[in-house]
């Protein structure tokens, strides 16, 4: 019924290491509308650096472009594009509904369309399959085939890649099912199978909203206990000595995932005239956590009586051992402080100096400011800074310099605040 002819549109984050793993056993184009990457990609560089030079130069059955015109061969579409929140903090469809009208442009007697990008229950189906039908004057589930299987990437050094995640799949056709079964048993742990796609986009809008709520409590937590002066690190060890006790850490909640994909779910619920109490509550904690740390941060200084307020944070992107920029927290917290008056710099070795400077004023391409400082924000928890060490970040601020460590990256005893 079905010719393997793959094509994966949106080469980031998630599209990248998909196609990559799908070209191990089929013919794939790696699609994209950003001709920089897509250029950059065929020179073997990957800027995400999710791949090295080397593995990228392997993957003969993988091609890259940018011309639609290429997608005209695919028969199976995977769209991995972003799904981010608008500064209304409202879904932003606007890439979804673009690559769904690439995809539409090309579809053909039993294509099918994956989608793998975070959405909130009914978006597949009540958005993107009208644009399918309208723009290839074909009809679903006759002429071709639509399902549903989110993405679970975890960027950065992470073990859980494609091949040790289960993959869950939805659609209404049991054939579909079973055919994208055996594409994806190949390259995941396994493969879980609903019989309707909501359920799938259900299954994964509310991954990322259990975690942003059990951060969300942990923030409050390390909140309270700080006016108790007690160490939410060693409360937390504490506590999780008992057997059920789920352990998270305080920290600055960023990214494409965590920090947006409630508001899909909120978005989705309240036009059904049901508005959320509790995913809103821990969605604001999460998001005023970064002027809470800039606040801190001013307040501690002031203790100290300085005034300079030259101020360095380790660490841009929104988690550790990564990239990625997307939605990180830690610019709220750079933001109140430059309203304030500080004058902050940036040093992430990770992160592109061409992306850097794009969002930041101050960024330095080396660490060797000595006794410049008057506090350093350890925001991101990368192995780099933890072959660093203190001692020599220490050296890059004043006497009565101060050290921020947000994510615990050293002990207690060589900081100075904590969240």
């Amino acid at each position: 019924m079905f010719k393997h002819k793959l094509a994966v549109i949106g080469i980031g984050y998630v599209g990248l290491p998909l196609a990559a793993s799908l070209s191990k056993h089929n013919q794939v184009l790696g699609f994209d509308i950003d001709k920089r990457r897509i250029k950059e990609l065929k020179d073997n560089i990957d800027i995400t650096k999710e791949f090295s030079i080397n593995q990228l130069d392997n993957l003969n059955n993988l091609k890259f472009s940018s011309n639609i015109s290429d997608l005209k061969n695919a028969n199976i579409f995977f769209i991995t594009v972003p799904t981010p929140i608008n500064i209304y903090k409202k879904p932003d469809l606007k890439y979804l509904i673009k690559a769904t009208e690439i995809a539409a442009k090309n579809l053909k007697k039993n294509s099918i369309v994956v989608y793998e990008s975070t959405v909130y229950p009914g978006c597949t189906e009540e958005v993107c399959l009208p644009i399918l039908e309208k723009i290839s004057n074909l009809k679903s589930n006759k002429d071709f085939h639509v399902a549903y299987s989110p993405e679970r990437i975890n960027p950065g050094k992470s073990k859980y890649k494609l091949k040790n995640t289960v993959k869950v799949i939805g659609s209404s056709n049991s054939k579909v099912l079973n055919f994208l079964s055996k594409i994806y048993s190949k390259i995941c742990l396994r493969v879980h199978t609903v019989n309707d796609i909501k359920t799938a986009e259900a299954a994964k809008i509310i991954e990322n909203t259990q975690r942003d709520l059990n951060i969300a409590l942990i923030n409050e937590l390390s909140i309270i206990f700080k006016k108790m002066n007690l160490d939410i690190n060693k409360v937390l060890k504490a506590a999780s000595t008992k057997w059920n006790f789920m352990k998270f850490e305080p920290g600055l909640v960023g990214g494409h995932c965590i920090g947006v994909d409630p508001y899909y779910l909120t978005y989705k619920s309240e036009k059904l005239n049901y508005k959320p109490k509790v995913i809103l509550a821990g969605r604001k904690i999460n998001d005023d956590m970064g002027d809470y740390v800039a606040k801190n941060v001013l307040n501690q200084l002031k203790d100290r009586k300085v005034k300079s307020k030259k101020i360095l944070v380790l660490g841009a992107s929104f988690k550790e051992n990564c990239s990625d920029l997307r939605n990180s927290k830690i610019f709220d917290t750079i933001k109140y402080l430059e309203k304030k008056g500080s004058k902050v710099y940036i040093y992430d070795p990770l992160v592109p100096k061409k992306i850097l400077r794009k969002v930041a004023k101050n960024i330095l391409i080396k660490l060797n400011k000595k006794k410049f400082f008057d506090a350093i924000i350890i925001s991101t928890k990368h192995d780099k800074f933890k072959i660093m060490g203190s001692k020599f970040i220490k050296k890059n601020i004043k006497k009565n310099g101060l050290i921020f460590d947000l994510k615990s990256t050293f002990p207690s005893s060589q900081t100075d605040w904590r969240l």
